[in-house]
């Protein structure tokens, strides 16, 4: 599995792992898998791919933008799915994950889906939408092809989610670092280590820790609480502004946030 090996490479460096969020197919699949390749030899350790949807409930302004000039690009899953068949046909090894809404997994059938997702490479799976209550078909599904769902904890998940989740959760475990949607902030909310510590005590499984990371110097203080550090609007915006080259800005700042987590 190229998310265990990943967190054991990154535990034996003792380093915090950077894993990078990008919007699949914005400005279109060709520039993605461009950034792919360039944030794997710049340090980053994982990559999500957004799956863009119509209606992106936990995606803030910079996201949703990226969706809608995804779709316009004529982005959807299959076309995502080639992508990473040819990065993977291309040499890259860092594990890639797909994050999307339950709506284009389920209209292809659970089942299919998830052969799918593994033919092409992927190793995991976060759905925003999806009730921990309602996942384990999915769940048992990735397992069957070698794959994970991963399953995301907010600070206002109860002691009693938390268990049940850190029970079945494998891979990694998401942990958002506020209520909300996504977007860059500038400070760590004052409540997210206690609430990383309250999900530390319940698993010894890797914590990842994103929504709104953008600056070099949260890096050390998510090193110190948690297994890896989640980036997305940052580098989605770093895009927007830089349609033309968006490689050079990502890179730089994909660089700078892994350096801050060594």
């Amino acid at each position: 599995m190229r998310i265990e090996q990943t967190f054991q490479a990154l535990k034996a460096r003792n380093e915090a792992g950077l894993i990078a969020y990008l919007t699949a197919g914005d400005p279109n699949l060709a520039v993605t898998e461009q950034l792919v390749e360039a944030m794997a030899q710049a340090g980053v350790d994982m990559i999500e791919l957004g799956v863009p949807f119509s209606d992106p409930v936990a995606d803030g302004p910079v996201i949703q933008r990226a969706s809608q000039r995804a779709l316009k690009a004529g982005t959807n899953l299959e076309r995502i799915l080639e992508s990473v068949a040819r990065l993977r046909g291309r040499g890259v090894i860092l594990p890639i994950m797909l994050m999307t809404y339950y709506n284009p997994i389920y209209r292809r059938g659970l089942g299919t889906a998830a052969v799918m997702l593994a033919q092409a490479g992927v190793d995991g799976l976060i759905v925003p939408d999806l009730p921990y209550e309602e996942s384990q078909e999915l769940a048992g599904l990735l397992k069957e092809q070698g794959m994970y769902l991963i399953y995301l904890l907010a600070p206002t998940s109860s002691q009693q989610r938390i268990q049940k989740i850190t029970e079945q959760a494998r891979g990694f475990i998401y942990c958002v670092s506020l209520a909300g949607v996504t977007g860059e902030r500038n400070t760590l909310p004052p409540e997210l280590p206690e609430f990383v510590q309250r999900v530390r005590s319940q698993t010894d499984q890797p914590l990842a820790v994103g929504f709104g990371l953008s600056r070099p110097e949260l890096m050390p203080l998510i090193a110190a609480m948690a297994d890896a550090a989640v980036g997305g609007s940052a580098f989605v915006s770093l895009v927007e502004q830089n349609p033309e080259d968006p490689v050079t800005p990502v890179v730089s700042l994909a660089s700078s946030l892994k350096e801050a987590l060594i």
